[in-house]
């Protein structure tokens, strides 16, 4: 088990803690977002070449999906037991050792190893998820959202620039003598790599450990705002919030591209749509960490639900419209955005800083769950009814966040939030 750490203590050092601990985080992810930018697009690419059939394509997303799913407990109790560090890091090298993996599937053509490759690349999103909760681990009331929020912000840099490097990975794996579609794994690999390194030697202190110390000494002076009260009721509207708001997200979002094409639509449209729904997700991430530090993270939850209805109401009613389908899912992006930051501040300081680790990691195994789940059930959906079908049946998601956070709204909550 960490210990805490035994550094004086004084809220300038614990600022400048802060501060450096929120560095790392957004450095770390930037270059695991690199690697991870293009692995997805190249993967079910090689998933379709080495398996002679489309129909595997989008096995590349659903087992990364499934590697974040069973690598979030795992890293959360290793977060419990050794400290963010080794855990961050650790997940970021079995990312890392997932590209190799996947380089050489590329090289012997099996595709079993592709399979197990993309399982293992996929517990760098659960590093990513992560992430965001270890920079509020020293954070106060005041803080807490905007710091998570420019971690999230941070993956917008490797969300944009990854799938740009496709062609120049490729370039430069042939140059390195390998096999077409090698190149990107081997960005991918050096990019975790690096990352894991700046976890393990960049976050000092211990983010957890001093976690604990400052929790110490709060329960010394009797400061339960300091030690963390543990408030259920909140704890479960966060764990609903995310949950069902990344489903939403997921299930629209997916099949968004089917239905453009669909429509006519070119790969052009397609690729545009699609990038202002990412940069919606993560570029205005930190104006809703300061709103929900400002205003209140359930104020800020609700507003993420509005932003969702209205997106949801555009790509239904205006399904037919290629401009009203890109308003939607810019609105889909800003509206998860706001839910996941206020949601994730919510989560964690209604929940003591003993049980944080585990809880946070059992908050990311469900969010990715109802990710999977949505996206699944989505495609079914759109055969059945449609997309306009879709996303008004979406909706029931939205009203049942809603209704919960409206029902719970004032139920142990601090005033500052």
């Amino acid at each position: 088990m960490i210990e805490p750490t035994t550094n004086t203590l004084d809220p300038e050092s614990i600022d400048r803690s802060r501060r450096r601990i929120r560095t790392v985080l957004m450095s770390g992810q930037v270059l695991a977002g690199l690697g991870m930018g293009s692995t997805l697009s190249v993967g079910a690419i090689l998933a379709t070449e080495l398996s002679g059939s489309p129909g595997w394509s989008g096995m590349a997303a659903t087992l990364a999906t499934l590697g974040a799913a069973l690598g979030a407990l795992p890293l959360a109790n290793l977060a419990a037991r050794h400290g963010r560090s080794w855990s961050l890091a650790t997940g970021a090298w079995i990312a890392a050792v997932g590209a190799l993996l996947a380089v050489l599937s590329t090289i012997t053509g099996v595709f079993a190893v592709l399979l197990v490759a993309l399982v293992l690349i996929g517990v760098g999103t659960a590093v990513n998820l992560q992430a965001r909760f270890a920079a509020t681990d020293v954070s106060t009331d005041a803080h807490r959202a905007t710091d998570l929020s420019l971690v999230v912000w941070a993956t917008t840099v490797g969300a944009v620039s990854g799938p740009n490097l496709i062609g120049p990975g490729d370039a430069f794996g042939i140059w390195l003598g390998l096999p077409s579609l090698a190149g990107p794994f081997v960005l991918t690999m050096l990019a975790q790599l690096s990352a894991g390194v700046l976890y393990r030697v960049g976050l000092r202190p211990e983010p957890l450990a001093l976690a604990k110390q400052i929790s110490a000494e709060a329960a010394a002076h009797s400061s339960i705002d300091a030690v963390g009260a543990d408030r259920p009721g909140d704890r479960r509207s966060a764990f609903i919030a995310i949950a069902l708001s990344h489903a939403t997200m997921v299930a629209v979002m997916a099949m968004t591209p089917v239905h453009l094409v669909d429509h006519g639509a070119s790969l052009v449209i397609v690729g545009f749509t699609i990038s202002l729904h990412i940069a919606g997700m993560y570029a205005l991430a930190p104006v809703f960490g300061i709103l929900a530090d400002r205003w209140g993270r359930k104020q800020t939850i609700l507003s993420g639900q509005a932003m969702l209805a209205l997106s949801l109401l555009a790509t239904g009613f205006g399904s037919e419209s290629e401009a009203w389908v890109i308003v939607g899912l810019i609105l889909l992006g800003t509206g998860w955005s706001a839910a996941t930051v206020a949601g994730s501040a919510l989560l964690t300081e209604s929940t003591p800083v003993a049980r944080r680790t585990r809880v946070q990691g059992l908050s990311d195994v469900v969010m990715s769950a109802a990710g999977a789940t949505g996206g699944a059930l989505s495609g079914v959906v759109l055969v059945l009814i449609g997309y306009n079908g879709l996303s008004l049946v979406s909706l029931v998601l939205v009203a049942t966040v809603t209704l919960r956070v409206v029902l719970t709204r004032h139920s142990g909550e601090r005033t500052s939030s």
